[in-house]
């Protein structure tokens, strides 16, 4: 009854203007609201995600636990082979040693470069210690039922949280920042109050996104580890810290490859601004933490490591001397390229690069991957394939051959660029749909590239959610992309198990995959249109005056600002 006391107070306040409820009354109150709110939307979201987990297992994809304990067994079992006796086999050091070399074993033993490994050096490191960690609870499990996934699913719902905190502090940032929007939130409520509250409205929807939950615990799959890298690498560039932006970018890549394809976006984004120390420092902090993850297997000996302490030294001297900016970023980036230099030259090995990702972009040689929405399932539908040529040049010794997969990977390529220079654009303005900018390199990769997965949306979907601090029309898309997204994932877990009871939906599903691609290109350009800062020039004049009525006032009041 006081609670609701307060709440009639503070509207009373709001309507007729005047201060019923006293300021220092009123702030508590908000603060007591928000907490329980919170707390109420985590255990909210942690019983969802038990129930999901409970309710999903008749049609669980047991594939990709399988894999990833086999891969782990794998580990151990090279542990095993370079260490003299069990007790060295069973211990850390030995451990690291059998996942050291297990890139190289796998090369060397694939037949017709088929190595079936595709993990990244992170993912394989997580994967084999989670495999240790069973194996010395239930030493005789066999690879077809792996026992203990909970830590796995643990770490999903870690990154589920952060990434949910992340989109928080995206959207309190850009509503800050903006200045286009005016509000008509009643008067006592502050431009950071605003800010927090939509903010707060985008990581509730993340924090719930059905597509996210479904494949982190009722497929259950590992997508979900590299949303936290790329959320905070944008929150990095917005707030101009690039070499931070690019650690963040290199170390996500190491858990899955499929952030390189987004990665670019923020090499194109200082380059519209013409900010090209930005962009060194971007390259400058990727490539110092891909070094230093893959650093033992370029620098495999003493020499090596003697070698890249002498060109540490020696540009740190440089640097210093001539007073150079940025002088950390500067010789962290040295350290990084002489790392990979005195790698290839001096006998370090590479196979972590060819199995953890180029293989895993040769691996599935397909317009897409089971049941997906989007650009490539249609022309697939129309009869073309992915290696289709489009244009090809002879001359002399000169070949020249344009495939279908390479003419989509011009065109994304071109997209974000544009998505890139729309975000700059949009900082410039102080817009806050420079949002929408950051959420739709992923909705991009997924509508035009080839050999998507149908999880792959889901980034989208769980990204794009940050449209609750922009307007109602992009929210409403943002649902519509997170129901599609869902009904991709559900399709290939009920098509897995072929269910009786099941049947009936797998039609549905099968039968609405031409219309929903339609659809989902289409939210994509609605995004895309958004990101992009386009305009259609006869509506540029409206667009002035309507501006006053933004359906989702997210910043302050013109006299405010």
């Amino acid at each position: 009854m006081g609670f609701g006391f307060f709440v009639s107070g503070m509207t009373a306040q709001s309507l007729f203007g005047r201060p019923i409820v006293p300021d220092r009354i009123r702030k508590l109150g908000l603060r007591i609201f928000a907490g329980v709110f919170i707390v109420a939307l985590f255990l909210g979201g942690i019983q969802l995600r038990r129930w999901i987990g409970e309710n999903t297992r008749h049609v669980r994809y047991q594939h990709d636990i399988v894999n990833a304990f086999y891969w782990g067994n794998e580990t151990l079992k090279e542990a095993r082979r370079l260490s003299p006796d069990d007790a060295a086999a069973n211990s850390w050091p030995g451990f690291f040693r059998g996942y050291l070399a297990l890139y190289d074993r796998v090369k060397d033993e694939a037949d017709e470069n088929d190595y079936g490994l595709d993990y990244p050096p992170l993912r394989l490191l997580t994967m084999a210690i989670w495999t240790k960690q069973v194996r010395n609870e239930f030493p005789s499990v066999d690879n077809d039922h792996p026992k203990l996934v909970n830590p796995l699913l643990k770490i999903n719902v870690i990154c589920e949280l952060i990434s949910a905190a992340a989109i928080f502090f995206l959207v309190r940032l850009g509503v800050r920042r903006s200045l286009h929007a005016h509000s008509t939130w009643p008067d006592w409520l502050s431009v950071e109050r605003r800010a927090s509250i939509c903010g707060l409205a985008a990581a509730s929807v993340a924090w719930f996104e059905p597509s996210m939950i479904l494949d982190a615990h009722g497929w259950p799959q590992w997508d979900v580890w590299i949303l936290p890298f790329y959320l905070f690498a944008a929150l990095t560039a917005l707030k101009s810290r690039w070499f931070w932006c690019g650690c963040l970018l290199a170390a996500g890549a190491m858990f899955k490859g499929q952030l390189l394809f987004v990665a670019p976006f923020f090499v194109f984004w200082p380059l519209w601004q013409k900010r090209w120390r930005s962009v060194l420092r971007v390259l400058a902090g990727f490539t110092t933490t891909a070094a230093l993850i893959v650093s033992p297997w370029l620098l495999r000996t003493p020499a090596a490591w003697a070698a890249l302490a002498a060109v540490a030294g020696v540009s740190l001297l440089f640097v210093v001397r001539f007073q150079f900016p940025n002088q950390g970023a500067a010789v962290a980036g040295i350290f990084g390229c002489a790392a990979f230099l005195i790698g290839a030259f001096a006998g370090g090995s590479f196979a972590w690069l060819q199995l953890g990702f180029i293989y895993g972009s040769e691996h599935y040689p397909y317009l897409f991957i089971s049941s997906c929405y989007n650009f490539a399932s249609l022309l697939a539908t129309a009869g073309w394939s992915l290696k289709d040529s489009l244009f090809s040049v002879h001359a002399r010794s000169f070949h020249f051959d344009l495939t279908l997969q390479w003419a989509l990977r011009l065109l994304y390529l071109i997209a974000l660029a544009l998505c890139a220079r729309g975000a700059a654009r949009h900082l410039r303005n102080r817009d806050p749909r420079a949002l929408i900018a950051i959420a739709t390199p992923w909705l991009l990769m997924f509508a035009l590239l080839g050999q998507m997965h149908e999880r792959y949306l889901m980034w989208g979907a769980a990204v794009s959610a940050v449209a609750l601090g922009v307007s109602i029309r992009l929210s409403i898309v943002h649902f519509i992309i997170s129901a599609a997204s869902t009904a991709m994932i559900a399709h290939v877990m009920l098509v897995d198990k072929k269910l009786d009871a099941t049947l009936r939906a797998i039609d549905v599903l099968d039968g609405i995959r031409p219309y929903a691609s339609v659809l989902v290109l289409v939210c994509v350009a609605v995004y895309s249109w958004d990101a992009f800062g386009w305009r259609i020039p006869v509506f540029r004049r409206g667009v002035a005056k309507t501006a006053t009525a933004h359906p989702l006032p997210l910043g302050p009041e013109p006299e405010e600002a």
